[in-house]
């Protein structure tokens, strides 16, 4: 019997996210087609037959001079600390540059590759970038090409990637997907909606925080404020008539209901925090990030 800790890292929008809701079969860490939407670390539990793998999900590694992002990054290598292997998510379309900063990271972590969204390549183009990383091949101890709309490939995957892990009971019970708590599953959901429903900087300046949550017999309720920095940023998030902010909840509804299968009523208010994204305590307290 293998257990231990995964870190999923690799540059915004390779697939961390989606890559992990596919293992675990069900949403967890939200998903969007902007950068830098992961904010915070999320642990999703997967079984392989009598093997259990935890994995981080951690925020996207780039260079940014903001301090939002840098501190999201140095969450993200803060997260190899804590891991006992390492998958490198990189798009198939992307070039080895990230891999590469990744490497010089240093780290004496086991390692394997995961090639994703290689539904959308030719497979000339996916034998090319293969190849392309066989330079490296002293360093990872395997690449494994994945698309998670095919399941075929979890099990390939989880029999790659398992072997790297410790000898070890397990860490949790084998039916648990998750030991991060509802609310903060819940406050990102939220925030992936604000994603989808504001475009350009408003979700940048933006978080979520769950306040209450009530579990009645036919319905989940939940009392969430949206954090931005500004009035502007408010009133776009508010919309006319409050057209914006009901859309952000029907959304954000959504995703909670299909999420525990329950009917959801959500209730959002927004603040105004100013500059919380550029004061680096504010940062760390909005995302979690002890210690870092």
């Amino acid at each position: 019997m293998r257990s231990g800790f995964v870190t999923l890292i690799g540059r915004t929008n390779a697939g961390k996210s989606s890559l992990l809701n596919y293992l675990l079969d069900q949403k967890i860490s939200m998903v969007s087609h902007k950068q830098n939407a992961t904010r915070r670390k999320i642990l999703g539990i997967v079984m392989n037959e009598q093997d259990q793998a935890i994995f981080i999900d951690t925020p996207g590694l780039h260079d940014s001079a903001k301090t939002l992002n840098k501190l999201m990054v140095q969450s993200a290598i803060k997260s190899l600390g804590d891991a006992d292997a390492v998958v490198f998510v990189a798009s198939v379309f992307d070039s080895l540059e990230n891999y590469e900063k990744f490497l010089s990271l240093n780290t004496t972590l086991p390692h394997i590759i995961a090639l994703t969204k290689i539904d959308e390549a030719s497979q000339d183009k996916l034998f090319q970038k293969l190849n392309e990383y066989q330079k490296y091949s002293n360093n990872f101890q395997a690449i494994v090409p994945i698309t998670i709309k095919k399941q075929a490939y979890r099990k390939i995957f989880l029999d790659a990637l398992t072997p790297l892990l410790p000898e070890h009971p397990h860490y949790y019970d084998p039916e648990f997907i998750t030991t991060t708590n509802e609310k903060d599953i819940y406050r990102d959901f939220i925030l992936e909606a604000i994603f989808e429903c504001v475009s350009q900087e408003v979700p940048y300046s933006s978080d979520a925080i769950v306040s209450k949550v009530k579990q009645k017999s036919d319905i989940l309720e939940i009392e969430a404020k949206i954090i931005t920095d500004n009035t502007h940023h408010k009133a776009i998030l508010i919309g006319k008539n409050g057209a914006t902010i009901k859309r952000i909840g029907i959304v954000a509804r959504k995703i909670i209901s299909e999420f525990n299968n329950q009917k959801v009523f959500i209730k959002l208010n927004v603040e105004i925090d100013k500059n919380w994204h550029t004061n680096e305590n504010s940062i760390k307290k909005y995302l979690d990030l002890k210690g870092n």
